[in-house]
């Protein structure tokens, strides 16, 4: 039986990547009823569309899908969204550091005080649980958006010592670059193949941790049901040198636009100020208070003292030990074959596969000149 059968969920930015994602995912999982709220106007009107061709198969159930234009800057939409809400999975959020340097009282705005609002919503309308969504970004913050986003942290793990006998829990989830998102390397790199390169890398030096938005997306979905309360999870992700993603893309796309992969330029352009040369999704002084489970990490709140007594009996616990700190490196890396596979079983290139049509040899002489 699914953790969300028979509950009412919130999902907030479910028009984003990752939020259309859980949103899916949510579907299949018999929830009762299924809430949306995004700024976007255009993309929530398309998504309740879509939502109501998505309808289980089983005539016994029916999920009722509901979305609506809000900002989570706005607490009373956001109260007023929660009420009846089982389970709420936050994952509106300014994501794109550029733009959070250049605009930081916006992301102070949506990453911050928006995370207060989502607390605050959810402890009036006594949620069961609340999961939010944070980033690589928030261990040792280099910028504005990973500084915004480990505030959040902060204030999901303090909101556990707020509730006064209220029944909601308060977690969040880390992960990576998800490859394909929107806002990955992968539709840049497309893009500069399709036009015949150069292909830019920042740093060859440069390594990530990458996951599929399916799987980033589950695990989410699994970390609401394994929630206890102020924990971080921190999910378990394979490690990718930039460099080699490029000359991978390069090999599978160059043809398809008419290049040759071994002319193609792959030109280096150096780092973006506040861009680091590896992730870090734990630092050395979180791994003190971690507990590996099978697919994820959780971090444990760093001062247990302030928030209620928590039993973190996690079902597949694999050690109450952790001994390094999780970061990317060339070391630990994919070598460049597991890559380009990994590359083809997840499809990620499909969108940017050219489709050659074929043209049957029986037309006569003329449509297939026109054709052609």
């Amino acid at each position: 039986m699914s953790f969300f059968m028979g509950k009412t969920v919130l999902v907030t930015g479910g028009c984003g990547t990752v939020g259309r994602e859980i949103v899916r995912q949510l579907m299949d999982q018999a929830p009762k009823e299924l809430r949306v709220i995004d700024s976007n106007e255009s993309e929530v009107f398309f998504l309740e569309q879509e939502l109501l061709q998505k309808q289980p198969k089983k005539p016994a159930i029916r999920i009722h899908a509901h979305c609506q234009v809000g900002d989570i800057r706005d607490v009373d939409k956001l109260t007023m969204m929660c009420e009846g809400v089982d389970v709420v999975l936050h994952t509106a959020a300014l994501k794109h550091v550029i733009l959070c340097e250049r605009a930081p009282f916006d992301a102070v705005q949506t990453n911050i005080v928006g995370v207060r609002n989502v607390i605050q919503a959810a402890l009036a309308c006594n949620v069961e649980r609340v999961i939010f969504t944070s980033s690589d970004k928030a261990v040792n913050p280099t910028n504005v958006m990973g500084t915004s986003k480990l505030m959040g942290e902060r204030l999901i793990t303090a909101a556990n010592s707020l509730k006064v006998g209220r029944r909601t829990i308060f977690s969040s989830t880390r992960f990576g670059n998800v490859l394909g998102s929107r806002g990955s390397v992968i539709p840049i790199f497309a893009r500069q193949i399709e036009s015949g390169g150069p292909v830019t890398l920042t740093d060859r030096r440069m390594t990530r941790f990458i996951m599929t938005l399916e799987d980033s997306c589950r695990l989410v979905l699994a970390a609401a049901q394994k929630a206890r309360g102020g924990e971080v999870f921190v999910t378990k992700m394979p490690v990718i040198r930039i460099d080699d993603l490029a000359r991978v893309m390069i090999d599978e796309l160059a043809p398809q636009y008419g290049f040759d992969p071994a002319e193609m330029e792959l030109t280096e352009i150096g780092s973006k100020p506040g861009e680091k040369l590896y992730e870090e999704l734990m630092s050395e002084e979180e791994t003190r208070r971690t507990v590996e489970l099978d697919e994820m990490f959780s971090v444990m709140p760093a001062f247990r003292s302030v928030y209620e007594d928590i039993a973190y009996d996690y079902d597949d616990l694999i050690s109450e030990t952790v001994d390094e700190a999780y970061v990317s490196s060339p070391d630990n890396s994919m070598k460049l074959e597991e890559l380009r596979k990994y590359v083809r079983d997840h499809r990620l290139l499909e969108p940017y596969m050219r489709r050659v049509a074929t043209i049957p040899a029986e037309l006569p002489t003329i449509v297939r000149r026109r054709a052609a």
